[in-house]
C-alpha cells in the first residue's frame, strides 16, 4: 500500500488545476514526505458551494472489528463500511506530486517514487474524507477531539508499479474532466475512475535511500 507521498507543487497549481475558490490553509509550504496520521492538502466540495483546499488528517476511521485503527488506502469500495462515503460530499481530490512504494529487497527494502514523468507534475489521488472525534497523532504528541480525516482509493497494479508492488496502486486522477467526475458524478459513474493509470502515463522517478525522509 502506499503510505508515503510527496507534494511539491505550488498553492497556485493546485487551485488552478482543481478549480480551488476557497483556500483554508494559510501559507502552504512544499510536503516532500508526507506520511499516515500527517495533516496534508485535500480538494472538496464546500458545504456553501465551490470547492476548498483545506488542510485534512491522513488516515480514515477504520472498521470496529478490526480494531478501529487507521486506514490510508482504500480498495473494496464494494463493503458496506466504505459505501457511506462514497458520495460526492465525502470524496475529495488529493494533491500529489509523486508517491513511495517499497520494493521488497534484502537487507532492507528499497523506496520506489513514481510520478508523471521526470518534472513531476501535479494529480490528485481519487480520495474521501470524514469528519471523526477521537483520539489521532502520536503516543508523544496526541490529539484529541473532532478530526476531519481522508484517505485515498487504491486499485490493481499496471506494469509500471506492479513489479514493485503487485498488490495494489493509488487511484491516479490526472486531467481536469477525471477530477471534476470524482467530485460531482453519481456513483454509478465515477466508480469507473477506480482503475489503474495507463503504463504510459507513469514512471519511475527515483530509486534508492531516502535523505531524512525526503523524496529522491
Amino acid at each position: 500500500m502506499c503510505n508515503l507521498y510527496s507534494m511539491t507543487s505550488s498553492q497556485q497549481a493546485i487551485r488552478a488545476l482543481m478549480r480551488v475558490v476557497d483556500d483554508r490553509t494559510g501559507n502552504l509550504p512544499p510536503l516532500p514526505a508526507i506520511y499516515p496520521d500527517s495533516l496534508a492538502p485535500v480538494v472538496r466540495q464546500a458545504e456553501k458551494g465551490g470547492r476548498e483546499l483545506a488542510m485534512l488528517r491522513w488516515g480514515m476511521p477504520g472498521p470496529a472489528q478490526f480494531g478501529g485503527h487507521p486506514v490510508t488506502n482504500i480498495r473494496n469500495t464494494r463493503s458496506p463500511y466504505w459505501r457511506r462515503w462514497l458520495g460526492p460530499p465525502h470524496r475529495c481530490l488529493v494533491p500529489v506530486t509523486a508517491f513511495c512504494e517499497w520494493q521488497d529487497t534484502k537487507p532492507k527494502k528499497t523506496p520506489v517514487w513514481f510520478a508523471l514523468d521526470e518534472q513531476r507534475p501535479l494529480f490528485a489521488f481519487a480520495g474521501i474524507w470524514t469528519r471523526w472525534t477521537g483520539m489521532r497523532g502520536s503516543k508523544a504528541n496526541p490529539v484529541e477531539g473532532e478530526h476531519q480525516l481522508y484517505g485515498f482509493l487504491t486499485t490493481e497494479a499496471n506494469d509500471v508499479v506492479g513489479p514493485i508492488h503487485p498488490k495494489a496502486m493509488p487511484v491516479l486522477l490526472t486531467t481536469p474532466d477525471e477530477m471534476n467526475t470524482w467530485l460531482e458524478a453519481p456513483w454509478e459513474i465515477a466508480r469507473e475512475l477506480q482503475r489503474p493509470l495507463p503504463d504510459g502515463q507513469m514512471q519511475i522517478v527515483a530509486k534508492g535511500e531516502r535523505k531524512d525522509g525526503e523524496e529522491q
